[in-house]
């Protein structure tokens, strides 16, 4: 049921900065309210309290995640079964976990992680890097398959993104399979629906207000200047 929801739609990925003004719950509440009133199908939160206060303002599949860096280790994105247990009390309905074939913390292993996700009730949701991710991803059981890391660890950081190639390669898998990561435009939207994708994330160019105001700010003579009022 939540994956037709999903399906054909943009979910929007309701994160900020953590020093942003915006980084409160109530805020990416509201922002989660502006996204399923403009048509959202779903919205991609991180934090428990975060996860929480959106929940009880919409109605359409919260994507719930939890980051949370441990030393010595590069995955972040619910890398444990504690922040599964965080993501599924505070009402997440999808929980997206680092899907890649690094190292990880406590020697919990991926599979042990879709299993914790699914013994709490939430669909699990897979954040790939590259193909071998999304496959050994299908084989343990996620129910979604998400491009998320794909520019963002040693091996793919090359990568142009969106990653329209791994999109095509993680749909022959036969799974639910979304795009998400460098999308900036309607243009993107369409062609990562093109390549088989059966949802699309966007992030950054719709809510990190912090961002685009400095991407604007930085095309300005005055230049790059931090108000102090």
């Amino acid at each position: 049921m939540i994956l037709e929801r999903l399906a054909d739609g943009l979910i929007v990925s309701v994160q900020a900065q953590p020093d942003s003004l915006l980084n409160t719950p109530g805020t990416i509440a509201m922002l989660a309210q502006v996204a399923e009133r403009n048509g959202a199908c779903g919205v991609r939160v991180e934090g428990a309290a975060r996860i929480g206060a959106v929940r009880r303002a919409v109605t359409i599949p919260v994507i719930g995640l939890v980051k949370r860096a441990y030393a010595g280790f590069e995955p972040y994105i619910t890398v444990t079964p504690r922040e599964v247990a965080e993501a599924a009390a505070a009402g997440a309905d999808i929980i997206a976990y680092d899907a890649t074939l690094r190292p990880r913390p406590e020697g919990v292993s991926t599979a042990a992680l879709v299993a914790a996700i699914r013994s709490h009730g939430p669909l699990p949701m897979a954040d790939c890097a590259a193909f071998d991710d999304a496959r050994a991803a299908a084989a343990e059981g996620a129910a979604l398959i998400a491009t998320t890391l794909c520019g963002y660890t040693e091996a793919t950081r090359a990568l142009p993104l969106p990653a329209f190639d791994l999109v095509r390669a993680i749909r022959e898998l036969g799974c639910f399979t979304v795009c998400e990561g460098g999308i900036a435009t309607p243009q993107d939207v369409r062609s990562a629906f093109d390549a088989g994708a059966a949802a699309v994330v966007v992030g950054t160019a719709i809510t990190n207000v912090d961002i685009l105001v400095q991407r604007f700010v930085r095309a300005a003579p005055q230049g790059p200047t931090r108000s102090s009022s």
